[in-house]
């Protein structure tokens, strides 16, 4: 998933980035390069750093809205890890079919919060993993077609889902604001500290400086620590059960599956499909590589390939879906180092923070309060991230037209439970949720009403 931040900034979230070709004299590693290990090392680190609060944050907005043991809650963390581990791996090893070569970080996706959380919610994480293994390999079955579903999930398409995405988790963020600090405390309390974070995240952007851009999220964080420490408000840590080490286990939590809500995951995981060709498209240029050709789209297909599998891999052991981040394309502008062999170290460095349990125990109890004010904004970032790529196809009459509708459908039937009854089960949960239902109808509409096409990496501004 791509970040809702352009360029330089590491928050996750669902826009195509745009594609960037660095002028000459901008890469100093290209991608074939080899680094001296100290300098793979702090390269290695500062991805990491990119793309780690992303990486946990969804599991931790689940858990706190499906009240999950901190048991569980520290297992999906140290998943989550493991996942983005494997995946990156994959991505920048490549072996034959698999894998894109490029310097590429896989993350749990925010795509999957309002579908995991609905089957959450109907089924708990039996029923939330199921669906996520049996549908997750629809990636790996389409990865051989990507370059003719591009006409069909159009940027407007996309960009209608990702703002849907985002227009619909906002007020789940909320929730842990308005979680009291502790007994007696007043609410405002917990929007204090959600400003304070909010603030700071807000002021690391606004200086421009790349180092405080990359880090500002984790100095937000430490602010948001800080005064509930001082309110006495932090929780304690979870104890262990004296193991060292994480082991992963097949179907931890059990194993359930719903036809009514497949097609739901399903439409996301196309969606993610998406958003992975422009990311590593993206990423192709920003290393100095042709962004169209057989070659390109072979690599696209071998990167979408170890998408799925990472994903179907993650959910048999206990994790939620992965996606292809493209945050980290704004740290290889930063840095100039574009050498796939740096995704090694990246792997090493989440592999040794998934495997140790006191990481995730530690992780697990961030206060509500703090996870929050940072959902609060990466879910508007997310909706932001969508209105650029609608904005891609250029707005006129025809996609302004196709947008209200969608957005009207998505929005609105969602909250008329009424008008669904009587529908197949199918149908009705499909349409229950705003991301499919105005999905699906900007889906429709688009191929229905047929527009130029636009690709899904357009041409980037001027390099600064």
């Amino acid at each position: 998933m791509t970040s809702p931040w352009r360029d330089t900034c590491f928050c996750p979230g669902v826009e195509t980035t745009p594609a960037y070709k660095p002028p000459p004299g901008v890469l100093v590693y290209g991608l074939e390069d080899r680094l001296p290990p100290g300098t793979a090392i702090l390269v290695g680190g500062q991805h990491v750093a990119a793309m780690i609060v992303g990486t946990i944050t969804p599991p931790l907005i689940l858990a706190g809205t499906l009240n999950l043991k901190p048991e569980q809650t520290a297992y999906l963390i140290s998943m989550a890890l493991l996942s983005s581990a494997l995946g990156t791996f994959l991505q920048c090893r490549r072996r034959g079919p698999l894998g894109s070569g490029l310097l590429s970080v896989t993350g749990t996706s925010f795509a999957f919060i309002a579908v995991l959380a609905q089957a959450g919610q109907a089924g708990g994480l039996a029923l939330m993993l199921g669906l996520s293994c049996l549908t997750a390999p629809l990636q790996i079955l389409l990865s051989p077609f990507i370059s003719r579903l591009r006409h069909v999930f159009t940027p407007l398409v996309s960009g209608v889902v990702v703002l849907l995405i985002g227009l619909s988790l906002i007020p789940a963020a909320y929730f842990g604001i308005t979680t009291p600090l502790h007994a007696g405390s007043p609410p405002w309390h917990g929007l204090v500290v959600g400003a304070v974070v909010v603030a700071i995240v807000v002021a690391a952007q606004a200086t421009g400086r790349p180092w405080a851009r990359v880090a500002g999220m984790a100095f937000g964080v430490v602010a948001g620590l800080v005064i509930c420490a001082v309110l006495g408000a932090l929780p304690p840590v979870p104890p262990g059960d004296g193991r060292w080490i994480t082991q992963p286990r097949l179907l931890p939590h059990g194993f359930a599956f719903s036809w009514a809500l497949a097609p739901s995951f399903a439409f996301i995981y196309l969606i993610s499909l998406l958003e992975a060709i422009g990311d590593m498209t993206a990423t192709s240029q920003l290393s100095g590589l042709p962004a169209a050709g057989p070659d390109h789209w072979r690599r696209l297909s071998a990167g979408v390939l170890a998408d799925g599998l990472t994903s179907t891999l993650s959910a048999l052991f206990g994790g939620f879906p992965s996606a292809t981040y493209a945050q980290n394309n704004g740290v290889i502008q930063i840095t100039g180092v574009a050498a796939r062999r740096v995704g090694y170290v990246m792997a090493a460095i989440l592999l040794l923070l998934g495997i140790f349990p006191p990481v995730a125990r530690l992780i697990s109890v961030l206060p509500p309060q703090v996870i929050g004010a940072l959902a609060v904004l990466l879910f508007g970032l997310v909706a932001v991230s969508g209105l650029r790529l609608i904005m891609a196809s250029g707005l006129g009459q025809r996609e302004a037209v196709i947008v209200a509708l969608s957005l009207g459908v998505g929005i609105g039937l969602p909250t008329q439970p009424g008008l669904l009854v009587g529908l197949p089960d199918v149908v009705k949960t499909f349409l229950e949720s705003s991301i499919p239902a105005g999905g699906l109808t900007a889906l429709l509409l688009s191929a229905l009403w047929r527009g130029p096409h636009v690709d899904l990496a357009p041409a980037a501004p001027a390099s600064k």
